[in-house]
């Protein structure tokens, strides 16, 4: 992907402040107290925080580059995305690990996990155990960097299989995965993934499948949520699963193809307390590019999840 000039990303000044002005406010509603994470959830503010996946925002950046652009934007939490240039990887040694979770403590960053590509939806036995085997790898290295999960993904069905058969797989193999980070005292996140296995009702069978409580899923904010216009039939499905969060474009909110105004009062409600991490399509270029969109980014999610600006 070729880099994208800032000014192609982002609105106009006036346009960003006409859209944080405009956008719809979610209802106060009761939230939890202070969560697991330390994050403050006073009536008038939500308990959860955001966070930033670099998937694409970030992707090109080193770590402490990375860092310093979370906490220049204002992102408490980063999921750190395999392959990617800040290079946090099973093949570290025990230094490097100590210096990557020394330099988010620094920096005041939560290293909230690692998004890795592990999937278990193939019919070859060796395929899935060889992922299943890179999973626990990941789980070394997010208990050794301070984390507190992996995620893993389903990435569809396999023609000519039953869907059932797929599912179960899938749903095994998470427990395994969930088994050896139980030890670690972390957590597998399945993301809401894949063409048909993002379904949120395919999604509910894999984790009944598993049937594990160090699994959970990371809601993905897919389009697949979305029943006549709303996320909660979809929501309701996975709601005990829900142990992180992805989110993309906001103003899918005001163009009515994503409520995350709902979404947000939904997470609001179950006393939800972790992070909701950025997921974009595009990267907005450099460093000063990735703060510029990330505090643009920040005021509108920050008027959806009903927090004062």
């Amino acid at each position: 992907m070729g880099w994208i000039k800032t000014n192609d990303f982002l609105p106009s000044r006036r346009e960003a402040v006409a859209g944080v002005v405009g956008m719809a406010t979610v209802p106060a509603l009761p939230v939890a107290g202070r969560g697991n994470n330390g994050l403050p959830g006073p009536s008038n503010k939500p308990a959860f925080g955001l966070g930033l996946v670099t998937y694409n925002i970030g992707k090109d950046l080193a770590l402490p580059d990375l860092l310093k652009v979370a906490k220049e934007s204002g992102v408490a939490a980063i999921e750190l995305r395999t392959t990617h240039k800040h290079g946090v990887e099973p093949t570290l040694n025990a230094v490097q690990r100590a210096e990557v979770r020394k330099r988010f403590t620094d920096a005041g960053i939560v290293p909230w996990g690692c998004g890795s590509v592990c999937e278990f939806h193939s019919t070859d036995p060796a395929v899935v155990k060889r992922n299943i085997e890179d999973c626990k790898r990941f789980v070394e290295l997010v208990a050794d960097i301070g984390g507190k999960g992996v995620k893993v993904r389903p990435n569809g069905f396999n023609k000519g299989e039953q869907q059932g058969d797929t599912l179960k797989r899938i749903g095994d193999s998470v427990r395994a995965c969930a088994e050896n980070a139980a030890g670690a005292k972390l957590e597998i996140w399945v993301e809401v993934h894949g063409n048909g296995t993002q379904e949120p009702a395919n999604m509910q069978a894999i984790l009944k499948h598993c049937d594990h409580p160090s699994a959970g899923v990371t809601w993905n904010s897919n389009g697949t949520d979305v029943k006549n216009g709303s996320v909660r039939a979809s929501f309701d499905l996975l709601r005990p699963y829900i142990k992180s969060c992805h989110i993309n474009d906001l103003f899918k909110n005001d163009t009515g193809t994503y409520p995350y105004a709902e979404l947000f009062g939904l997470f609001r409600g179950m006393g939800y307390d972790r992070y909701t991490l950025v997921e974009v399509g595009r990267t907005p270029g450099d460093a000063a590019a990735c703060v510029e969109f990330l505090r643009y980014y920040k005021a509108l999610w920050s008027r959806l999840a009903g927090e004062a600006a």
